[in-house]
């Protein structure tokens, strides 16, 4: 029997619906949430991605503040920007779309936007609180994967969760949020990476796989037992001669195989990704929330 597909664009377009109407309600008091999106180049898929991101913003009623630099743009003509909007009070999120020109220093950026309108969830800060189960802006995609996780059911209490990958986008995060002792977490976590002696032992013994290694089928079928729930992270090209663009995009896991195992699977594309751009809005109207002592 094949496993339920955790549909990421439905979850995700849910998620959306309750934000549009939290805007709504928001607007009726005075407050419009504000995103300040800052890119600076000309890299397509970082273009893109901004692009679905202000798309997005309108969607749901955000106001969204588009700054498009130049590739040549220098540190300090960026921090300025950046500060600028750490001064506005029409703006509650700023997004800095990563990757930067090699002659900015990322780190230093990262640390220059305001904690408390930090809605990718990168500054030290916020990592730090959500170290230690403060309340804090989650990073969006593994927040994405804990929504996507507790929206199909999945019990997380408990169970024994194998992450791999230990970026500090997805994998640190992810693995610190749910082993959380709190709702849609309190899970026994173990990390595993490419120091990993034996990747299959850990797998094997999960309830919950979280793929997020940057390489196709790292996880493969005979990795995974029966009934595991399976999340991946992963997006990859690989060759294609039959697809008109010459390639087609695929997760880190072995999907076709390992669906006849799993109980759950999420595809990609339509798994994880529409998640990440969603859980920015939240954070973006979280904040917005919390600028009008609304919570």
């Amino acid at each position: 029997m094949s496993a339920k597909i955790i549909d990421g664009k439905q979850i995700a377009a849910e998620i959306r619906e309750e934000l549009k109407a939290e805007v709504a309600a928001l607007k009726e008091k005075g407050i419009v949430p504000g995103l300040g999106v800052i890119l600076v180049g000309e890299d397509p898929a970082s273009k893109s991605y901004v692009s679905a991101k202000e798309k997005a913003c309108k969607n749901i009623g955000i106001f969204s503040d588009d700054n498009r630099l130049p590739a040549e743009t220098t540190q300090d003509e960026l921090l300025a920007v950046v500060e600028r909007m750490n001064q506005d009070p029409k703006i509650n999120g700023i997004l800095v779309q990563l990757p930067l020109p090699k002659h900015i220093d990322e780190a230093a950026i990262l640390l220059a936007i305001n904690p408390d309108k930090d809605v990718d969830g990168f500054h030290p800060m916020n990592v730090g609180k959500m170290m230690v189960g403060e309340e804090a802006f989650l990073p969006c995609t593994p927040h994405g994967v804990v929504q996507m996780l507790a929206r199909s059911g999945a019990e997380t209490s408990g169970a024994h969760v194998v992450v791999v990958g230990r970026s500090n986008i997805v994998g640190k995060p992810v693995a610190n949020m749910l082993l959380q002792k709190k709702d849609g977490a309190n899970a026994t976590v173990t990390l595993c990476h490419t120091g990993t002696k034996d990747l299959g032992y850990h797998t094997r013994q999960a309830d919950i796989i979280i793929a997020a290694s940057g390489w196709p089928n790292t996880v493969t079928a005979d990795m995974v037992k029966e009934g595991a729930v399976v999340i991946d992270v992963g997006v990859n090209r690989v060759e294609d001669p039959s697809r008109e663009r010459g390639y087609r995009l695929v997760g880190d896991v072995d999907f076709d195989a390992i669906k006849e195992k799993a109980s759950m699977i999420t595809p990609v594309p339509g798994g994880v990704g529409p998640m990440t751009i969603t859980m920015l809005l939240f954070n973006t109207v979280d904040s917005a929330k919390k600028a009008g002592g609304l919570v």
